[in-house]
């Protein structure tokens, strides 16, 4: 919940509506209630043209923003380095108390510059704290990748799950036991249909498919199992070098998984 701070009024307040382009900017000296509006796109010069009318003002100058994306982070890192008091404003107070000023939904851009404007004159806004200032960037990075990596590999893993594997060899899932079967889609991407499997022998195939299996217990017995699956698979008769399992060998290795990916130091293929 955002704590209301009362702040001094012998300060200049400069509310921020953070676009992508650009931000509309409206600025207020308390004592005389003086506003000036300015629109500032991100552009290096157009930051330093704020900072630099913002320092003219000569008085501490209090600076509110809603969070945008990212969009806010080039303008608030140039802000806090400047000196500025920088406070952020919470999304949904905001919307909030546009509804209650203004008693409706419909919002603009000049509109949430002025009730930024009235959240940091009352003191409904909470510091800044810039994740580069405050050495926190690089894991917020790593963070933010590793959560996009992972949900990449949810989605693709889905999809095998839903659509290819039900078309092209239903039955081989039930080998995939769970999310540590790092030998699983290897050999899915060398064997992707019964076909690639029938087409040898069970000695053949139990051979060709030993490396791509990984270390396993009775690793024989487990390929000798998978080569009579597919033996009476009800999968569709897909030639393995059809155009449709090229687009499945194509998904594979974006599940962070493949017959092609180097093997990790510890000697096992990285896990989907």
């Amino acid at each position: 919940m955002t704590s209301f701070q009362p702040t001094p009024q012998a300060v200049a307040f400069v509310a921020i509506d953070v676009a992508k382009l650009r931000n509309e900017v409206l600025i207020e000296l308390s004592d005389a209630r003086r506003r000036r509006r300015l629109t500032v796109t991100n552009t290096q010069a157009e930051h330093d043209r704020l900072v630099g009318e913002l320092q003219a003002l000569a008085r501490p100058i209090t600076v509110g923003f809603e969070p945008t994306g990212h969009y806010h982070r080039p303008l608030a890192w140039r802000l806090v380095q400047a000196g500025f008091d920088v406070r952020l404003v919470s999304s949904v107070a905001l919307a909030r108390t546009r509804e209650a000023l203004h008693n409706g939904w419909d919002k603009t851009d000049p509109k949430d510059a002025q009730v930024i404007l009235h959240m940091l004159r009352i003191g409904a806004a909470k510091p800044y704290h810039d994740p580069l200032a405050h050495g926190i960037n690089d894991i917020q990075g790593l963070s933010m990748t590793h959560e996009v990596v992972s949900k990449a590999k949810t989605e693709t893993l889905h999809r095998l799950q839903t659509h290819y594997l039900p078309l092209y060899f239903p039955e081989i899932e039930r080998f995939r036991n769970n999310t540590r079967s790092d030998w699983f889609f290897p050999l899915l991407e060398r064997f992707p249909v019964p076909a690639s499997i029938t087409a040898l022998s069970k000695e053949a195939f139990i051979e060709a498919a030993w490396d791509v299996a990984g270390r396993k217990v009775a690793k024989a017995r487990l390929l000798g199992d998978i080569y009579e699956t597919a033996q009476t698979s009800i999968a569709l008769p897909i030639a393995p070098d059809a155009p449709a399992i090229a687009m499945f060998r194509l998904v594979m290795p974006r599940c962070g998984t493949s017959s092609s990916s180097a093997m990790s130091s510890s000697g096992s293929l990285p896990r989907c």
